[in-house]
């Protein structure tokens, strides 16, 4: 048991990086081979698969998960570490071999994309801790729960990752994704929506609203800047009611954390967000970039915290 909790399980998603992951996998385990002479893998088929893969190896007495794709895989691969209560947290290690078409989790670390920088931190890298988020939703008529450990979105951001889940042309990098936001800005009508955190209350129109543990997400983008996902709080962005025009001639500050600058934007440090419908518009979520379901929204931290390898 304790030789198998000190080898590295990957989770490979071959369609990681459109594909890129799957075909170029066996010089990459060649390459990890050399620094790990012992590690495991499997392939994710399905979606979900990834959460599947981490509790199964926790099962098999591994501790060490290192998960291979982009911020979805990670996103999967971390629920499934969340949502077991076999193994405590605090004897686990995760870490993401980058590759894919988002990367957003990786920059709030430093872990590197390449290969070789990313082997070095393998074998010499650092421990640090963050915390997670928990989103309660509705799906079908049916409670939800999913754990994030980058970024939420609801309105904008969730109509966003919804119109790609089903137009998967816009799937590639950061340029594709910010041609995807200002495309679907005129497709999109602002919703209703009242919004309640640690004892405060707003309601209105809202272009987006964001909840985030770290503060980068759409390739790069800050739309919660002031988000640390060290100190027991959630950063809050509530994103009024901007015109079109509005939004084009702002869209610089999504990248040079100034977001909070606008006359329309608040930023707000929460542990506890509601987000429901003011109307009769359903109300959608997203966290890390994967379409989870409707409200009403509950938006939280667990009490446990990700250990998490970085150089």
């Amino acid at each position: 048991m304790e030789t198998a909790a000190r080898q590295w399980f990957f989770i490979v998603n071959p369609a990681a990086g459109n594909g890129w992951a799957g075909r170029h996998w066996p010089e990459i385990a060649e390459r990890i081979y050399q620094h790990l002479p012992e590690f495991q893998f499997a392939f994710t088929t399905h979606r979900g698969h990834a959460a599947e893969l981490a509790e199964a190896a926790l099962q098999r007495g591994l501790r060490y998960i290192a998960a291979v794709g982009g911020d979805g895989t990670n996103n999967e691969a971390v629920n499934g570490l969340m949502r077991q209560d076999l193994v405590p947290l605090s004897e686990i290690l995760y870490t993401l071999l980058p590759i894919g078409t988002g990367n957003d989790w990786i920059r709030t670390h430093g872990i590197p994309r390449n290969i070789e920088h990313w082997l070095e931190m393998i074998s010499s890298g650092t421990v640090t801790e963050q915390e997670v988020g928990i989103v309660d939703f509705f799906l079908d008529g049916r409670a939800q729960r999913r754990y994030f450990v980058n970024v939420a979105g609801l309105a904008y951001d969730a109509f966003v990752v919804r119109y790609s889940e089903q137009n998967k042309r816009w799937v590639g990098g950061s340029l594709m994704y910010l041609a995807l936001i200002l495309f679907c800005l005129f497709k999109y009508r602002l919703s209703k929506l009242r919004v309640r955190f640690d004892g405060q209350e707003r309601s209105g129109f809202y272009y987006t609203i964001n909840a985030g543990v770290c503060r980068y997400s759409g390739g790069g983008m800050q739309v919660v800047p002031h988000a640390d996902p060290q100190d027991g709080l959630l950063a809050l962005t509530l994103a009024g009611r901007l015109s079109k025009l509005g939004v084009l001639l702002n869209t610089w500050r999504f990248y040079n954390a100034s977001i909070g600058q606008h006359p329309k934007v608040e930023l707000h440090q929460a542990q506890h967000i509601v987000v429901e419908s003011a109307d009769d518009t359903p109300v959608w979520v997203e966290a890390d970039g994967e379409l989870l379901g409707q409200g009403p929204v509950s938006i939280s931290l667990d009490e446990r915290k990700l250990r998490v390898l970085k150089p």
